[in-house]
């Protein structure tokens, strides 16, 4: 059987783009499930929306997502490199071999020399909208003899490529998402191959490459679904073996529109940046347009690759669920370990105003189970810096009318007492000490149940509900508990 092999194929003109990193995705999770190769490629030929840096971007953004591909373009050492045996994997370097391509289309008679300019074409397309027709180009250079062409181009005429499609033919291929599709020519346009500046248009180019890389199956997005009769046949005229087609459903927003920027979010980086782990992220990703027989919705990366089949994605666009992915997130957070979710946090622990090197330095252990003790909140790691500020300011504000309620109850003033009463026995709380505290003022208030715990909590963090009572009686220590119930007795009791 032969190897399976697939392609992630992005233009440099922005940062990753959330639906991108799906697209990638679910290529390596086929390539991974049917022990494939996975190849990364770039296609700059679009130098007018070039981005600078996007292409380290998108690289870094795919190893961050744990994404990997097996040749291709990668970066060491901050530098772009290719490896791989069908290199090169950057359309930009890579002129010379669409140019002895199209001169072959050319003079067999697929395609032809175009002279025409662009006030003529906007011409003509802005006359078939008045008469309700199609815009497209209406054919005039295909009668052009070869002869006339390549005089006109030794003249110094401005000229594109175009492919000659044949009329009224029907181009037939197999969409492993939507089946048989068959579109006829009269409903195509003879598209540009090469543009006037010697680049290759996508169609072209796409072609090429993946035939001589040795692509199998070609998954990208149903925005390519229109273009692929085109594609097809070309590899047609060519006498070449055309891929399997895979079409994926748009990512799209609540409203069923497309992720866009207007909307909030949408880049790798965006997410990443807020503190959503990788693992969540792409367990997530891969449910937006898919799912597995089981309808399982937690899996890792290693479950994913062996459940994954293109039969189980949808024809329809995928919703981007935003309170989803927060859930999905937030299952990673609460069973990440502990010592790399902390190092994670830290960035975001560093944004406030109470935490910076010398602290993490000298109290690596208290973070720790600072991150341990808010961490089941979280479902992003920016959201620490809001979380963990009950733990640095001592002037306490009841969160409500039933927590300033519970405050004034003539349990919580016994109740309190009795705290300071055993802090007084010890020089510094323990986790010791704080695992044995409410036992021991149980003991000695006869005071149970909820009547002890909650003005405690509140006393302490002014909520109702929050952490582990164990946890927060450690991290605040002695002299931050005293000083927040002198407070709460002096403003709320």
């Amino acid at each position: 059987m032969k190897e399976v092999r697939v392609r992630f194929a992005p233009s440099p003109t922005g940062y990753l783009h959330i639906g991108g990193l799906r697209t990638a995705l679910y290529n390596y999770l086929f390539a991974r499930h049917n022990k494939g190769k996975f190849v990364l490629r770039i296609e700059d030929t679009d130098r007018t929306r070039y981005v600078e840096g996007a292409i380290e971007n998108l690289i870094e953004s795919l190893q961050w997502a744990g994404v990997e591909h097996d040749e291709g373009v990668f970066l060491e050492e901050g530098k772009i490199v290719q490896r791989g045996e069908f290199g090169p994997y950057i359309q930009s370097e890579r002129l010379d071999i669409y140019k002895k391509y199209v001169d072959q289309l050319i003079e067999k008679g697929y395609a032809y020399y175009c002279f025409c300019t662009k006030e003529r074409l906007d011409k003509v397309r802005e006359e078939q909208k008045i008469k309700g027709l199609i815009p497209r180009y209406d054919g005039l250079c295909r009668s052009l003899s070869l002869e006339e062409a390549k005089e006109k181009i030794a003249n110094g005429e401005e000229y594109v490529v175009r492919l000659k499609l044949p009329p009224n033919k029907n181009i037939e291929f197999k969409d492993m998402v939507r089946g048989n599709i068959t579109i006829n020519t009269e409903d195509l346009d003879d598209q540009v191959l090469l543009k006037s500046d010697g680049y290759p248009t996508y169609h072209m180019a796409v072609v090429i490459d993946d035939h001589l890389m040795g692509i199998t199956h070609i998954v990208r997005g149903e925005e390519w679904l229109p273009s692929t009769p085109k594609h097809v046949y070309l590899y047609e005229v060519f006498g070449w073996d055309k891929p399997i087609y895979v079409h994926l459903p748009t990512v799209l927003n609540k409203e069923r529109k497309k992720l866009s920027k207007r909307h909030g979010d949408v880049s790798v980086g965006d997410f990443r940046g807020k503190g959503y782990l990788p693992e969540g992220l792409i367990n997530y990703l891969a449910l937006v347009g898919w799912s597995p027989e089981d309808n399982e919705e937690l899996l890792t990366m290693e479950e994913l690759i062996e459940k994954f089949k293109f039969e189980r994605v949808s024809k329809t666009g995928g919703i981007f669920d935003k309170d989803k992915l927060d859930w999905v997130n937030g299952h990673y957070i609460r069973n990440y370990d502990l010592d790399k979710l902390t190092k994670m946090s830290i960035p975001y622990l560093k944004l406030t105003d109470h935490i910076d090197n010398k602290f993490i330095e000298e109290n690596y252990d208290w973070i720790k189970t600072l991150v341990e003790t808010v961490r089941e909140g979280l479902s992003n790691l920016s959201e620490i810096t809001e979380k963990v500020e009950v733990f640095f300011n001592n002037k306490i504000q009841p969160e409500d009318d039933e927590a300033l309620n519970m405050l004034k109850l003539e349990e919580t003033s016994t109740v309190l007492n009795a705290m300071k009463e055993e802090l007084s026995k010890v020089d510094e709380v323990d986790e010791e000490f704080a695992k044995g505290i409410m036992k021991k003022i149980q003991k000695s208030t006869g005071i149970k149940g909820k009547k002890l715990y909650m003005p405690t909590r509140i006393a302490l963090t002014g909520n109702n509900h929050g952490p582990e009572l164990v946890s927060i009686i450690y991290l605040l220590g002695k002299q931050n508990i005293i000083s927040r119930i002198k407070y709460v007795k002096e403003n709320y009791m």
